[in-house]
């Protein structure tokens, strides 16, 4: 064991205490999925089901959050803020980053669209609320190594947005032990803010396991609002049931909000739906999603996809994503595949020494500036930090790192990420390779029209040889249309339709709701098929973080009855010898599978990856009934 290697791992294991989290109810494996991988080889629907059955859990847990009504009390906080001058502000890592930014997008789309109808104040509304990531919007799509462990990286990046006494907080975190998230929520408390602390873990749970947690749980002037769902699809995949009741949930409060506002500017208030009704009117939607989602012909569809996709990558080749309404779902969910399931992440379009992307993103937007702009609704907010504000947050031996970090992910790195129609020429399709696009019923034109983005780009592709798909979600109507529409345009090779209730939601909740269902169903199915994911596990995981690295080390020990120290100093052995070819982006084999055939076999590094790779050319024959 190198020197480094040896003090790395001794690092950890000096404060694993505060990262051991196997003991949570979210690094539980659920039963239903148990057995997910080998149901998974035998039937490309079987598994869809699954997963969308552990989804009736956040069915479940939303219905407890109407009983509760505590959607009006927060409603009420949100609107005294606004109504006050102040802002709203979304704090997360990872997934839950992510969903900050969505709900952000989506505020700010709404009033921009309420502007552009000369709703008086608007404008101004639209700048109420902010989000806040760990690493900034350059982690929107590619993790920022470490932000997410340090509580004084959430007290800045918060303290920087300007939050003052008028405002409210809503820190979300899906295991509730987040140090990033956590340091918001206090950073928010000192300012006199109004804190929200969204989490999906028991409190007894939480109080027994994280001293930082309990610290939060045990603050009267934070409110809690506890959301467990239960264990996850995948084992402790938070991207799944964690951050969709999240997702529930807070939509609900900003629709109730919305609508009030609304009312109250606009001639047309009266009009506008009564807000008191949006948490009822919901549920009953989120009950026919997930039945809809159930049924055999819905999928069968998406099978269709998960073949596509699956037949692509296991032949080394590549799949681009063209969506605009629905740009910041899709990126969310293939941002999350890279650390869940060790895939290359988004390649930046002038490394050429960077492993290419498995899935990419296109939006309708010609140039890449404005690409983010649209699909953030906003100009990108990056990390900016001094030397001198490094300084502040680190321990003097860690300055030099984060200030290497803090460079990377600047403005000027994000745009090195060309998701704007200008980034086409650096990743055209070819023969084997796949082309799928995400289209609302309000974008059926695109599709249609000669001269539509997705018609375009769909058309492209298929003269390039490559196959294409779609995801369409429309109402019972349009899905009708679209049947007729693909009918007659055969270059589709897999379809899958999804009917969304037809409701008077400003901000069309419910349809969010499913797109990440269904986004995050494909992507999982995928990989389980791809043997990314043993029952339901996922071995492949990336451990980049310290509770990530806590996570390999449990998986590791699971597998091959090694102690926790013994299973760490291995994990800390296999990730210095593939760090380089991480650090660079390049592909790497997982560093938890690497681990375990070392422990199994006494063999070496390079011999376990490549008994490794050769275990996995021989998983990629054909598998099953799809």
């Amino acid at each position: 064991m190198s020197p480094n290697a040896k003090r790395r791992s001794e690092e950890f294991l000096r404060i694993s205490s505060q990262f051991q989290l196997g003991a949570l109810t979210t690094e539980s494996s659920h039963p239903t999925t148990e057995n997910l991988s080998d149901v998974a080889r035998q039937s490309i629907p079987g598994a869809l089901k699954l997963l969308f059955e552990v989804d009736e859990d956040v069915v479940r847990k939303y219905r407890e959050f109407v009983e509760s009504q505590r959607a009006f009390s927060i409603v009420e906080s949100v609107l005294n803020a606004l109504r006050g001058g102040g802002r709203m502000f979304f704090t997360g890592c990872g997934s839950t980053g992510r969903l900050s930014i969505q709900l952000v997008s989506i505020w700010r789309d709404f009033w921009q669209q309420q502007s552009a109808r000369g709703v008086a104040s608007a404008s101004d509304l639209e700048d109420r609320a902010f989000a806040a990531m760990a690493g900034g919007d350059y982690a929107l799509i590619k993790a920022v190594e470490g932000f997410e462990d340090f509580t004084d990286f959430g007290k800045k990046q918060l303290g920087d947005l300007g939050i003052s006494s008028r405002d409210v907080v809503f820190a979300i975190t899906e295991g509730g032990e987040t140090s990033f998230v956590i340091g918001t929520a206090w950073k928010g408390l000192e300012a006199g803010a109004k804190v929200y602390f969204v989490y999906n873990n028991p409190d007894d749970v939480l109080r027994a396991t994280v001293q930082r947690s309990r610290e939060v749980l045990d603050e009267p002037r934070i409110e809690k609002v506890n959301l467990t769902t239960g264990p996850m699809a995948i084992t402790g995949s938070t991207r799944m049931q964690a951050t969709t009741i999240q997702l529930c949930v807070l939509l609900t409060v900003l629709e109730m909000a919305v609508r009030t506002l609304l009312r109250d500017l606009s001639a047309e208030g009266p009009g506008i739906g009564d807000p008191g009704k949006v948490p009822e009117a919901f549920l009953t939607h989120l009950q026919t999603l997930n039945s809809t989602l159930k049924s055999p012909e819905v999928l069968n569809q998406l099978s269709a996809l998960v073949s596509l996709e699956e037949t692509a990558y296991a032949a080394g080749r590549k799949n681009n994503y063209f969506a605009d309404r629905f740009a910041i779902d899709v990126l969310t969910d293939t941002t999350e595949r890279s650390p869940t399931y060790c895939t290359p992440p988004f390649r930046k379009f002038d490394d050429t020494t960077a492993s290419e992307s498995w899935a990419f993103l296109f939006t309708a937007s010609k140039e890449t500036p404005k690409a983010w702009e649209r699909l953030l609704k906003r100009v990108p907010d990056c990390i900016d930090w001094s030397e001198a504000e490094v300084r502040e947050l680190v321990s003097p031996e860690k300055v030099s790192g984060t200030r290497e970090i803090v460079r990377k992910i600047d403005y000027f790195e994000l745009m090195r990420f060309r998701i704007g129609l200008d980034g086409l020429e650096t990743r055209r399709l070819s023969q084997g390779e796949v082309a799928v696009g995400v289209v609302s019923e309000r974008e059926t034109e695109s599709l249609t029209g000669p001269n539509g983005f997705h018609r375009m780009q769909l058309d492209s592709a298929h003269h390039s040889g490559a196959k294409v798909g779609l995801l369409y979600f429309g109402t019972a109507a349009s899905l009708q249309e679209m049947r007729m529409i693909l009918s007659r345009w055969p270059k589709c090779n897999a379809a899958a339709l999804f009917s969304v209730p037809d409701t008077d939601f400003l901000l069309d909740g419910p349809t969010r709701v499913m797109v990440k269902t269904v986004l995050n169903a494909l992507s999982t199915c995928t990989m389980v098929r791809l043997g990314r994911v043993m029952g339901n596990c996922m071995i492949w995981v990336v451990p980049s973080n310290l509770k990530l690295i806590d996570r390999a080390t449990r998986y590791i020990c699971s597998l091959t009855g090694l102690s926790y120290q013994a299973a760490n100093e291995l994990l800390f052995e296999v990730i210095e010898f593939v760090t380089p070819r991480m650090k660079a982006d390049q592909a790497y084999p997982p560093v938890v599978g690497v681990s375990v055939l070392r422990a199994r076999y006494q063999i070496t590094n390079e011999q376990a990856e490549q008994r490794l790779l050769a275990e996995m050319r021989a998983s990629t024959v054909v598998q099953g009934d799809h």
